[in-house]
């Protein structure tokens, strides 16, 4: 969660407390934060990183509960505390397990060592399973790691945001004869996540392709081996951010 007391403070000082979010979002940039929260000594509580590091409703301060508010990035240093729902749900998968056959005549020996995001996807689209639940065998790797967005403009609730050149972090992307496939991974059991970590990325990839643009949430199970659960969501308007919707979800178990 981010810090309370840090939160509390950098409110007195920008004037969160007295502000109308019904009207509009309150900006706050890096260098206030840094500057409210100097004096406080854990890193937790005055790091600019940490304490923007707001992935779930769980992670929010008291504050932004209280409030019924989250955080969005505008641009590289710079926020908007904006009233709404910032967050989506993951839902639990209930129905059974789909037994899937590796597409790989051979071992992956080297996928066994260690238990990060990063192998656990790779696993799975190297045995063909992320193709498979696109239905679309011409899938391959063309997009990881770190970008800094475009401008581009988009609505929350009433409110108008134009955001430009945030760092975003795709863990993969794969590009196929009409579509590009944007996943956001993660090891172990999420329950919500904010809507920017899948919308940003639409939103920057949407601007420099024709192709339709898709957004995955993957998860690898934390007590059952070769188990991935695949989420599929969509924007019914890109320029809605609140637009999210589930399309489709599935559990798979890897047999090699």
């Amino acid at each position: 969660m981010a810090n309370s007391n840090s939160w509390n403070k950098i409110f007195t000082d920008v004037g969160g407390y007295e502000h109308n979010f019904d009207e509009s979002p309150l900006r706050v940039t890096a260098r206030q934060i840094k500057d409210s929260c100097q004096n406080f000594t854990e890193t937790n509580e005055k790091e600019v990183r940490i304490l923007c590091k707001q992935d779930t409703r769980e992670d929010r301060p008291d504050i932004f509960v209280q409030k019924g508010l989250f955080l969005l990035p505008e641009r590289n240093g710079r926020y908007l505390i904006i009233k709404g729902e910032g967050y989506i749900d993951i839902p639990e998968i209930t129905d059974e397990i789909v037994i899937y056959n590796s597409k790989l005549d051979f071992e992956l020996q080297t996928s066994k060592v260690g238990n990060s995001e990063m192998q656990h996807l790779d696993f799975a689209y190297a045995s063909s399973l992320i193709r498979t639940f696109m239905n679309d065998p011409s899938l391959v790797l063309t997009i990881r790691g770190r970008k800094y967005t475009p401008m581009f403009q988009f609505n929350v609730g009433n409110h108008v945001i134009q955001s430009e050149s945030v760092q975003t972090e795709i863990d993969a992307g794969y590009e196929g004869r009409d579509k590009v496939v944007l996943i956001e991974a993660k090891n172990g059991e999420t329950r919500n996540t904010i809507i920017r970590q899948l919308y940003y990325p639409f939103k920057q990839w949407k601007t420099v392709t024709t192709k339709d643009v898709y957004t995955l949430f993957f998860e690898k199970s934390r007590n059952e081996e070769n188990v991935y659960s695949i989420w599929k969501y969509e924007f019914e308007d890109s320029n809605n951010y609140n637009s999210v919707r589930l399309v489709e979800a599935k559990k798979y178990k890897i047999k090699t």
